[in-house]
């Protein structure tokens, strides 16, 4: 599995802040609108578009549903399934996913307390099995373990002409210096044991491992940095040593 049990105890003591906008899930809150801004890119650089009108999304590492909630609202998406290996935060989403009539749709929503390793591998032509349209992993590959062997086993769900779209951070010292010592020691907008910088991953090393694999391609990035009092901005070249997003086509 590459779900690390330490990584889970930590999520599992933020879960009843997660949808504090002021808490310590105020980064991801003010991220959210870029991860969409990022998918729509990524959807209309190839054309035509050989995704269907209504969209299938796998939220993978989901956390308390900030993403999962605002894709399942979208006009163009059909069913969201959102999974996390962290029970006290998917407690929190589901309740929070109660709130919302229009999220209480059949199929519309769906958590599941599950990590990727435990979804079946989808067939095409079986309906509910046949994979996803976007399969997002924000923030969640500078967590895990072994990062080649989980996104190996996150290809799987993605559908023929399917996006799978991730965040995460470079590891340089500069990220270092900002995600480890700014954000947690110094300035407190994020919860200290919340990065392991050896953990982190650069967009060159997700080139190299995506471009070795047959059938994949159209890989975009698009690096980005948090300004206090501003929020998060989009900004060329982060990508070579920050935040930044990633996106590669099945």
């Amino acid at each position: 599995s590459s779900v690390d049990p330490s990584e889970v105890s930590h999520f599992n003591a933020l879960a009843s802040s997660w949808w504090d906008p002021h808490g310590p899930s105020r980064l991801l809150h003010l991220m959210n609108p870029l991860r969409h801004t990022f998918i729509s890119r990524c959807r209309s650089s190839v054309a035509p578009p050989l995704t269907p009108a209504k969209l299938r999304y796998l939220d993978i590492g989901c956390g308390g549903g900030i993403f999962a909630e605002s894709a399942a609202r979208l006009r163009d998406t059909e069913t969201v399934t959102a999974i996390d290996p962290t029970p006290e935060v998917l407690r929190i989403a589901e309740a929070h996913r109660r709130r919302d009539p229009v999220l209480m749709g059949e199929g519309r929503l769906r958590y599941l307390n599950v990590g990727v390793e435990d979804l079946g591998i989808p067939k095409e032509g079986e309906g509910e099995g046949e994979g996803y349209d976007i399969v997002s992993v924000f923030e969640v590959l500078e967590h895990v373990s072994a990062p080649g062997p989980f996104l190996d086993t996150v290809m799987k769900q993605v559908r023929p002409g399917g996006w799978l779209v991730l965040s995460t951070i470079a590891r340089t010292w500069t990220s270092w210096v900002v995600t480890n010592v700014v954000a947690e020691d110094v300035l407190g907008i994020v919860p200290k044991g919340t990065h392991e910088w050896g953990k982190y991953v650069n967009e060159g090393e997700l080139r190299e491992f995506f471009g070795k694999k047959a059938g994949w391609g159209a890989m975009r990035t698009m690096g980005v940095v948090y300004v206090p009092g501003l929020g998060w901005k989009e900004m060329t070249g982060g990508e070579g040593w920050g935040n930044y997003f990633f996106g590669v086509r099945r």
